[in-house]
């Protein structure tokens, strides 16, 4: 008899916990459990889909299904289709890698408005996820947008709304996201951050894309270029923001009007609300109104509150909050798999406990996935796509039983 541990959560640190543990217990039996009838977690939907490389990943994921020992239990929501306390009864111990499920509020006035929406929500839809399956907002009058916040993911979605047709072409972005994104008849795109450029999180290669867009010019309105990084910064995070001010001042140098679509980076500009009256119409700044149709919030994610008792471990954002890339994730992971393996060291597997049964029926497993996978990749290689996603709960279910 051997230990039987779930892993709540097929994203990238659900992998690399199932992954770590196998590396040091090949003996073991793992359900990888999560409550969408496809793994991949923000592999699938939270990177961006025109970011391919990023998502290439996925492969390695996808191999390790294969593994003995790993079994893909999708479309099976822990605390609703089984309770937290019957998961904990039936295994030897559970591992919590839920990571964040929704956005975390900016906490001002108008952000219940019409029209103000945020990140977790339109990179969703923009990947087609079945719980965002149908446009956030009516975009065809949308002219002014503003994205709050000075990280990657607001980099990600001005960048998405800049994008040309042919720019988006080899991406796997939803196609009714397609449809909606090449209809907009945006004007303006304002990234809003509540600090100096020195103090932004973007990368490099992200910030540097931002100047490379064929419809739209980048444009840094304030002041702020001419600082420096602090000198206490270890030397890689004083390289990055280095860069940064390099290529904003670079931007700044730029001319308005040269392309359609002006993408403006304010600094020092955090929100102090939103105004409007059926939808959103202003965000309101310590220097005045700006007009917008659109806002959408990229200023982090938050989460459920983690189940709690005795051989029940969190690992990734579940754990640590929201923060670190993929590969951050992977050395996170293993550690807790070391770490549970510790733990089950001197404990016998539990007797006579297998996992529920109840819910064989309603279950999509690894087989189940790959047909998922086999319809999404040929529908994608008819329109020279890396895949067409199915992006709705019945169509998911349905394909992944034909």
């Amino acid at each position: 008899m051997t230990h039987r541990i779930a892993i709540v959560g097929a994203g990238p640190s659900g992998f690399y916990a199932a992954d770590g543990l196998l590396r040091l217990r090949p003996d073991l039996a793992i359900d990888l459990i999560d409550r969408l009838p496809t793994p991949l977690g923000l592999v699938r939907a939270g990177v961006a889909p025109d970011h391919q490389g990023t998502k290439a990943v996925a492969r390695q994921f996808d191999r390790m299904l294969d593994k003995p020992g790993l079994c893909f239990t999708g479309n099976i929501e822990i605390g609703r289709d089984l309770a937290w306390e019957a998961l904990r009864a039936a295994y030897d111990a559970v591992i919590v890698a839920t990571g964040m499920t929704r956005d975390r509020a900016l906490g001002v006035p108008g952000e219940a408005l019409p029209g103000v929406l945020g990140s977790f929500r339109f990179v969703g839809w923009v990947n087609g996820h079945p719980d965002h399956a149908g446009p956030p907002i009516d975009l065809s009058r949308v002219r002014r947008v503003a994205v709050i916040g000075n990280g990657n993911v607001a980099i990600d979605v001005a960048r998405l709304l800049a994008k040309t047709p042919e720019e988006r072409a080899k991406s796997d972005i939803s196609p009714t996201a397609e449809a909606a994104l090449a209809a907009v008849p945006i004007e303006e795109i304002a990234i809003l951050g509540r600090r100096g450029p020195v103090d932004a999180s973007f990368t490099n290669n992200e910030l540097a894309e931002l100047g490379r867009l064929q419809r739209a010019v980048a444009l840094v309105a304030g002041d702020g270029l001419e600082a420096e990084p602090p000198a206490s910064d270890p030397t890689p995070e004083r390289l990055r923001k280095s860069k940064n001010l390099e290529l904003l001042r670079g931007f700044a140098a730029n001319a308005s009007g040269t392309k359609p679509v002006a993408l403006r980076f304010l600094f020092n500009a955090g929100p102090l609300g939103f105004a409007g009256t059926d939808r959103v119409e202003a965000v309101e700044l310590a220097t005045g109104r700006l007009p917008v149709d659109l806002v959408v919030t990229c200023i982090g994610y938050s989460g459920e509150p983690m189940p709690q008792g005795e051989g029940v471990f969190a690992v990734g954002w579940a754990r640590r909050g929201p923060s670190g890339t993929i590969p951050t994730n992977r050395a996170d992971s293993h550690a807790v798999a070391a770490s549970v393996i510790e733990w089950l060291k001197d404990r016998a597997p539990k007797s006579g406990v297998t996992p529920p049964d109840g819910l064989a029926a309603q279950r999509v497993d690894t087989a189940g996935w790959r047909r998922i996978d086999a319809a999404e990749t040929a529908a994608g290689a008819a329109v020279d796509r890396p895949r067409v996603k199915l992006a709705t709960w019945d169509a998911l279910r349905s394909v992944s039983r034909a």
